[in-house]
């Protein structure tokens, strides 16, 4: 690009800047997410480094904040409120750390993703509360500030007359959600995430708006402070502490940037276990008379930089709506969007549940929306950027008739929220998802059995429905062109099919009773359901109060199982896979120990991270032999946690819970012991 052409670009970038912080920092309503926003930043500062003479005080990189709403009047910080300097790779930390010219321990923070707030304390009183606004002059929140019970009034006796204190107003996960719930059930919008509605409500009008809200508050800096003086950064929040400010519990003092950059990975795991949103890790020199040393530039310190974790929330456009019948008869609506790179992974399609939730989300095609995949978790559409909607664009409605078969949709009982198709016998959309559960893990676990697979099997009329797979024979095969060779022989896919199918005959009953696609028993429900009904004759012929009585079934699961074989179809397909030699049962003599001993019966056991000798599944099924309910989370109800390389999270809300901690290595001793093998709980 010319000189022109570049300088034209940055003052493109330094107005869409200026309007992002203003809709971000003044209006709460922000319609470029982090990351979006960071790059924009980036791509300015890029263009400064190649012209300086870019570099002017009212370029955004110059600045601190998104200025002040005309809504709160001004109030001038003791000393200026500083932003950080941001780093999003492990290279650009190093850079930084270097600068600081040798070894020096840091203060590790979570970053908490909250609205900044400058406090100050004459006399050990609460004098004033005010936003960060421009760095300079920020917004008087006093009255707001007062009604968060973490921020205290009067500061303890041995605090200075004067002190300034910096820190983060947020929203805990629990009063976002009830938050949320109480503005939908108002017919009122919902915030978007918890950092939009800590800054919403402290903004209100009315204090007790505010007070209902439930705001936390950190501390996370220190300004103008009269008296006193502090050798290191954790050191004043020490004092802080003692003075009755909170501070959080999870920042921690290492040596040198190698446990810094440990310290970065091991909490990514836990960005939401704690009580407040976290992006990433704030590092800063904790000796104090350093920082002076290196000072600032004119918008942040040089002794500090936050280290961003990889966004979980972007922008995409929703490029249209469409639905899937799944297996169950269930229509889905799910959203097609431009593909977006989002935590770690690029991401096209999000599922909306149903009408109801595209409807409370009002998400429509043509939209800019907020994308959320936190971690493992299924990518989900928060809502849209209304700012960015198109005028006169049209809600989307829901179709009347299956997709897969055109069969006119109902709703299972009145007032469900889903739709579903009746013709849960014939529909190639609900048999094809039948046949692909079929051959999923949690069921029968039938390798080249795929989705791919199981439609070719369909098109090509080798079966009627899942019955017929156990009868498939080479011949059978040979007639799709999916299973051929250009040859015309049998590939090797389908030889393995028709191997994999054969094994898969002797698979556990409970394995079978998943296959079965009854509504409601899954893999976590099924191993009870097999232990007290031991055969599909056995389950087929008992009543529903006979099933109610289970401990673990309850009405709703019993009333689905009678329902289930109460279909004559149904029944056709356990009839037509024990024709083929499928065994459904896991029957055993009165008189013979079936199988190992109930040592873990009565007990909950959480497996996380990898342990020894076992996959997930085969750690699941030793639990469930031996009595045990093997859960995938942890709750006050989880009598051990065993815990393997990569815990994650669950280590650290089993630590929080008190739930006894169990190393991998000791799972076997676990097994065999039950209750004697466990550590006493913390």
């Amino acid at each position: 690009m010319t000189e022109a052409e570049d300088r034209s670009r940055h003052a493109e970038l330094a107005q869409q800047i200026n309007d992002a912080r203003f809709q971000y920092y003044v209006l709460d309503a922000p319609d470029l997410t982090d990351a979006a926003f960071d790059g924009l930043m980036a791509e300015l500062e890029a263009l400064e480094e190649a012209h300086p003479e870019f570099v002017t005080p009212e370029s955004p990189s110059q600045q601190v904040g998104g200025g002040l709403s005309a809504t709160f009047a001004s109030v001038a910080h003791l000393e200026p409120m500083m932003s950080l300097d941001n780093a999003f790779s492990t290279e650009e930390v190093e850079k930084w750390y270097a600068r600081l010219g040798g070894p020096t321990e840091l203060l590790c923070e979570v970053k908490i993703d909250g609205l900044a707030l400058d406090l100050v304390y004459r006399n050990r009183r609460l004098a004033t509360a005010a936003t960060r606004g421009d760095g300079r002059f920020g917004e008087d929140v006093t009255a707001n500030v007062r009604t968060i019970a973490d921020i205290p009034l009067m500061l303890g006796e041995d605090a200075p007359d004067l002190v300034e204190v910096r820190g983060e107003v947020f929203m805990t996960p629990d009063a976002f959600a009830a938050l949320n719930a109480s503005l939908e059930e108002a017919g009122k919008a919902r915030f978007a995430n918890p950092r939009n509605s800590a800054a919403g409500s402290l903004r209100q009008k009315d204090p007790r708006v505010t007070a209902s809200r439930r705001l936390r508050f950190y501390c996370h800096g220190i300004g103008a402070t009269s008296g006193v003086a502090y050798a290191e950064q954790s050191d004043a929040y020490d004092h802080l502490r003692a003075w009755g400010l909170p501070v959080s519990d999870h920042n921690v003092v290492v040596p040198d940037l190698d446990a810094a950059l440990a310290h970065i990975a091991a909490m990514e795991p836990r960005r939401h276990d704690l009580e407040h949103e976290m992006d990433g890790i704030v590092l800063k020199v904790n000796d104090r008379a350093r920082q002076r040393e290196l000072g600032f530039t004119s918008r942040a310190p040089r002794w500090a930089i936050a280290f961003k974790y990889p966004p979980e929330e972007v922008n995409t456009k929703l490029l249209r709506i469409e639905v899937n019948t799944g297996r169950t008869g269930r229509v889905t609506p799910y959203a097609v969007m431009e593909p977006v790179l989002v935590a770690g992974s690029t991401v096209e399609m999000a599922t909306l549940h149903n009408a109801h939730e595209v409807a409370r989300k009002d998400v429509r095609p043509g939209d800019t929306v907020i994308l959320r995949k936190a971690g493992d978790v299924i990518p989900e559409i928060l809502g849209p950027v209304l700012a960015l909607r198109p005028e006169g664009l049209p809600a989307w409605v829901m179709p009347t008739h299956c997709p897969g078969c055109g069969t006119e949709l109902v709703e299972q009982k009145e007032g469900d929220k889903d739709l579903r198709c009746p013709n849960t016998r014939s529909c190639p959309s609900q048999l094809r998802e039948r046949i692909f559960h079929v051959a999923s893990r949690a069921a029968l676990d039938i390798e080249n059995l795929g989705w791919q697979a199981a439609d070719a099997l369909l098109s090509a009329g080798l079966v009627e429905d899942e019955g017929d797979l156990f009868a498939l024979t080479e011949a059978d095969l040979e007639r799709s062109e999916f299973f051929r060779t250009k040859a015309g022989a049998l590939n090797a896919n389908a030889r393995k099919l028709l191997a994999n199918l054969e094994g898969a005959k002797t698979r556990p009953w409970a394995k079978f009773l998943v296959a079965l696609s009854i509504r409601h028993i899954g893999k976590g429900v099924a191993p009870d359901v097999a232990r007290a009904f031991r055969s599909v004759e056995a389950l087929g012929s008992a009543s529903e109060e006979e099933l109610s009585a289970v401990d673990g079934i309850g009405p709703t699961l019993a009333a689905s199982i009678t329902e289930w074989f109460s279909v004559d179809w149904h029944r056709a397909i356990v009839a037509k896979w024990q024709a083929a030699g499928c065994v459904l049962a896991d029957e055993a003599p009165a008189d013979e120990a079936a199988g190992p001993e109930q040592t873990l019966e009565g007990l909950t056991v959480v497996v996380t991270g990898a342990v020894p000798g076992h996959t997930r599944d085969t750690a699941q099924e030793a639990i469930e032999a031996r009595g045990g309910k093997a859960a995938g989370s942890v709750s006050k109800k989880t009598s051990v946690l065993v815990a393997g390389e990569s815990s994650g999270s669950k280590y650290a809300k089993a630590e929080s819970l008190g739930v006894p901690i169990l190393d991998a290595e000791r799972f076997e001793d676990l097994l065999a012991r039950g209750a004697a093998a466990l550590p006493e709980s913390r």
